[in-house]
């Protein structure tokens, strides 16, 4: 008796943790001075692809950069995200889409990023055709390259 007991008991614990519902991935983006590639003011990586879920943590590993949402670049009704100076910042990625971020501070240097929530991101015609400075859109544009989009 005591047997089928605990088979049961370990037969209704495993389905119990199987229908809990899955927690996201979090996924890392250090604020860099310079990047394992060389290149100075970057986000590293510059651009993820994630699911929805999934927690996007920025990394003030470098003291002086900030991480900002951009507005109108990303999908409609996300709030916007705003970091301070030197600190990390997180987010959970609920809604699909494209997501841009800057660095305040050296947005004209090109420390733009890409995260991209679902496979089909329906705002990254407006991601594409934005007006930035010219560092910023040559960096945006080879990540978009990178995802294939």
């Amino acid at each position: 008796m005591r047997r089928n007991a605990t088979k049961t008991f370990t037969l209704a614990a495993t389905l119990a943790l199987l229908t809990l519902p899955a927690f996201g991935a979090e996924i890392e983006v250090k604020m860099l001075n310079k990047g394992s590639d060389g290149q100075a003011m970057v986000f590293e990586p510059a651009a993820v692809k994630v699911q929805p879920g999934d927690t996007i943590k920025f990394v003030a590993v470098d003291k002086g950069h900030d991480v900002v949402s951009m507005p109108g670049l990303v999908p409609e009704g996300v709030a916007p995200i705003k970091g301070k100076i030197s600190e990390d910042v997180s987010f959970t990625a609920d809604k699909p889409g494209a997501y841009v971020f800057k660095c305040t501070p050296h947005y004209g240097m090109g420390m733009v990023a890409l995260v991209v929530v679902g496979d089909a991101p329906a705002n990254i015609d407006a991601v594409k055709a934005t007006k930035m400075p010219k560092k910023a859109k040559e960096r945006l544009e080879a990540e978009i390259a990178k995802l294939g989009l």
